[in-house]
């Protein structure tokens, strides 16, 4: 039978999912609840959520029961421990037991219980499979990596990697372990940075001749292969890249939503890398406050082996904050700022760190200073007034250091790398039209992002100045507004804001246009100067058509980025 739905607004489920890795709680697998509470004491739900938990587990003969919550502002996270092979059993004992809790809170009747619980025993049984959590156990004894999902499993990671059905695993006895094991391979996990990072990583290990991986928010891709394009910056896209027999190692990009849906991807990375936290996409699993968010960020310690190394950026204040609570082994700050308080700390510890210092990239292996290359040399910095793109080389040196590469390795890896549509697409690729136009299109979608570009273009001479953009729905006003504030930072001349129809995400037609708008006028800009279009590319063809020689186009493409791109370069 179906769980019963229960119509309060006091007690609203949020969502239910399979945990199948180490998460911003706990590093266990199983599954999760959320919970939205109002007019309750939160604390009187929990003790009614954990009586009724226990009672229900040992009732269905759960084995070694290990739960807990995470208390937010509004609700709670809800967490049940789960062997690989009990997760959809985990969901629906969590769901269960919620229906029961929330029916003794609100002094409602439930249905049949023993109903309810025969569904769970049905479904335990149906889902049990031995030869899996064997195999599993099997792996973590040999120490490599054990990946999973509905129709394979995996041991050890790329060329070290041999894979399996679920339906057909054999025994630990069968298997050839000598010939398996893992490779290098990073997490790129922050608010803004993650894909330059990744990219930027993967040309390092390239001209170091390395067969290299990456996962993202636009593809996987194996050296020139490109596995399979869209956002695959969750445990999904890892898994696919992962199992590549060709992978020597890998740069994963972590989002914020595939850990809070299913956690991390891996439970033996060698580097973990943070880039920086900004106010993006709160609201969300009960991610409320930016030092929540920071935790679901940093949760990718979990995953470090015992000589893994976390690379943070130690210009940013949530991180530093953050991690002043949590143990110093085995961390690499980075810094704009070879004065900063976190290095200087570093280096008078003699523990590894990098910065900057007179225009040239430097890393500290604890003994001594080893200078990488000068700022200017590497293209993406735009002789260093790109200081976004200085922190993302800064943090790739920290992350490919740990990961073994050599100081001429890493410089060379750098000074090839191009801000461009081949080498970075859609991060800060600047063009040069044949009537003396300057173009930058980025995509840059939340309000940090936007002040990170802003910077670098505010320094840039041109004789008028033309800006682009748009937002997606699901950003709060206030969010919309500081990316337009961000913007009008520059002072543009002209600003065209384009409808995002496949990003409305509840909201209508226009009204995101007319937030930006409202900004726009606010901060001086005449209304014949702002320019409403349908669409992304239908804006860059307006704007082109009407700029002149030594005028300069920032143009922030949130979709329709690669036709953008083509018709740019047809200029």
């Amino acid at each position: 039978m179906d769980i019963p739905e229960l119509e309060s607004s006091q007690l609203v489920v949020d969502g239910s999912r399979r945990l199948t890795g180490p998460s911003l709680v706990w590093g266990e697998t199983g599954a999760i609840l959320d919970i939205l509470v109002a007019d309750l004491d939160i604390q009187r739900v929990l003790d009614c959520w954990h009586k009724q938990l226990d009672n229900l587990l040992r009732e269905i003969d759960w084995v070694e029961p290990r739960f807990t919550h995470r208390r937010f502002e509004n609700g709670c996270n809800l967490l049940l421990a789960a062997p690989i092979d009990q997760l959809y059993s985990a969901v629906l004992a969590l769901e269960t037991t919620w229906y029961f809790c929330a029916c003794e809170l609100l002094e409602l009747t439930t249905e049949s219980r023993e109903q309810l619980l025969d569904d769970i025993r049905i479904q335990m049984q149906q889902e049990k499979n031995p030869a899996l959590i064997k195999m599993e156990a099997a792996a973590a004894d040999h120490g490599v990596d054990f990946l999973v999902d509905d129709e394979t499993i995996s041991l050890g990671l790329g060329a070290g990697s041999r894979s399996y059905s679920v339906e057909e695993i054999p025994s630990p006895a069968q298997v050839d372990w000598d010939s398996i094991h893992d490779i290098p391979v990073a997490l790129i996990t922050g608010t803004n940075g993650k894909s330059t990072s990744v990219r930027l990583l993967d040309g390092i290990a390239r001209a170091a001749g390395h067969v290299s991986g990456i996962t993202s928010t636009d593809f996987v891709r194996v050296g020139d292969d490109v596995l399979d394009q869209g956002d695959y910056s969750g445990p999904g896209g890892a898994r696919l890249l992962l199992r590549d027999q060709r992978l020597e190692v890998a740069f994963l990009e972590v989002a914020r939503g595939g850990i809070l849906r299913r956690g991390l991807p891996l439970r033996r990375a060698r580097v973990a890398l943070v880039t920086n936290i900004a106010s993006d996409h709160l609201g969300q699993y009960g991610i409320n406050t930016l030092a929540a968010l920071t935790a679901t960020k940093l949760a990718v310690r979990r995953t470090l082996t015992d000589d893994g190394m976390l690379v943070a950026n130690a210009d940013d204040t949530e991180i530093i904050n953050y991690l002043a609570q949590k143990s110093r082994q085995n961390l690499c700050w980075f810094s704009l700022d070879k004065s900063n308080q976190q290095v200087q700390r570093h280096i008078s510890l003699r523990q590894c760190c990098c910065f900057t210092d007179q225009g040239r990239l430097v890393y500290f292996d604890g003994n001594s200073f080893v200078d990488i290359c000068a700022i200017g040399d590497v293209p993406m910095t735009l002789n260093g007034a790109a200081t976004h793109n200085v922190r993302n080389a800064l943090g790739a040196i920290g992350v490919a250091t740990a990961m073994g590469y050599t100081a001429a390795q890493i410089s060379a890896g750098l000074q090839r790398f191009q801000s461009d549509e081949n080498d970075n697409p859609g991060r800060m690729n600047y063009f040069m039209l044949s009537n003396s136009v300057q173009v930058i299109v980025d995509f840059a979608h939340n309000a940090h992002g936007v002040t990170a570009i802003v910077d670098t273009v505010r320094r840039m001479p041109a004789r008028q100045k033309w800006a682009l953009f748009g937002s997606a729905g699901d950003r709060s006003d206030e969010d919309i507004e500081a990316m337009a504030r961000a913007l009008c930072s520059i002072k543009p001349d002209h600003v065209v804001i384009t409808e995002l129809e496949s990003h409305l995400r509840g909201r209508t037609l226009g009204e995101v246009s007319l937030i930006m708008k409202k900004v726009c006028l606010q901060s001086g800009l005449s209304e014949s100067n702002i320019h409403l279009l349908d669409s992304p590319l239908v804006g860059v063809r307006y704007a082109l058509e009407r700029m002149q020689a030594r005028d300069l186009g920032l143009f922030l493409a949130l979709s329709e980025r690669d036709q953008i791109i083509d018709y740019v370069k047809s200029r």
